[in-house]
């Protein structure tokens, strides 16, 4: 994880907290591919907001999140423990239906984002299914309040997921957002699964 943006996320965890929109429609979709009561490691939590739409459907959820002072927030506001926990001390395997990770893989550097992915894939049960989105670019780079951003290509991401494991698409597609500083950005929404 890039030091300067988790310092970011540390020191703005209530500001960012406050802004965070609403669930994303795709978590529902995403929710209904998994097994009734089945177990969801939530990456980079946030404010909590999807955390609580899984609880309410009644998943087994870890929630984590790389920014104590962020996960704090999150507990506080869902009544359910969130861990603080960076990307490269995911260590499980084969122990999640599911991965939710909305906007934060974007943060990890892109020499090591093959590494993070594989993390996840080992972590997750054979067919278990993977949320990631993305914002993308050509080069990453720095958006104007200093967090860092991979900026991927969909040919290079395709290329990173593919050294990381054998995975399954099952959806890709795009949306338009303006993020915390106000910048639009493209996002690029993809669901994976695991292959056996």
């Amino acid at each position: 994880m890039d030091d300067a943006t988790l310092q970011f996320y540390r020191h703005n965890a209530e500001a960012y907290a406050g802004w965070a929109k609403a669930p994303s429609t795709r978590l529902v979709a995403f929710l209904k591919l998994l097994p009734r009561g089945g177990s969801i490691l939530e990456l980079g939590c946030g404010a909590g907001n999807h955390a609580a739409v899984m609880l309410a459907e009644g998943f087994v959820l870890r929630a984590t999140d790389g920014s104590p002072e962020m996960a704090e927030v999150a507990a506080r506001r869902i009544n359910h423990p969130v861990e603080a926990m960076l990307f490269d001390q995911l260590d499980e395997r084969y122990a999640y239906d599911g991965v939710w990770a909305s906007a934060c893989l974007l943060h990890v550097p892109r020499d090591e984002l093959a590494g993070i992915l594989g993390r996840i894939h080992r972590a997750l049960k054979p067919d278990g299914l993977f949320y990631a989105s993305y914002k993308v670019g050509h080069d990453d780079g720095r958006d104007s309040i200093g967090r860092y951003y991979n900026y991927p290509t969909a040919d290079w991401l395709a290329a990173t997921y593919a050294s990381s494991g054998v995975w399954t698409q099952v959806s890709s597609d795009t949306s338009e957002i303006k993020s915390f500083d106000e910048a639009p950005a493209t996002m690029l929404h993809i669901v994976m699964r695991k292959s056996r």
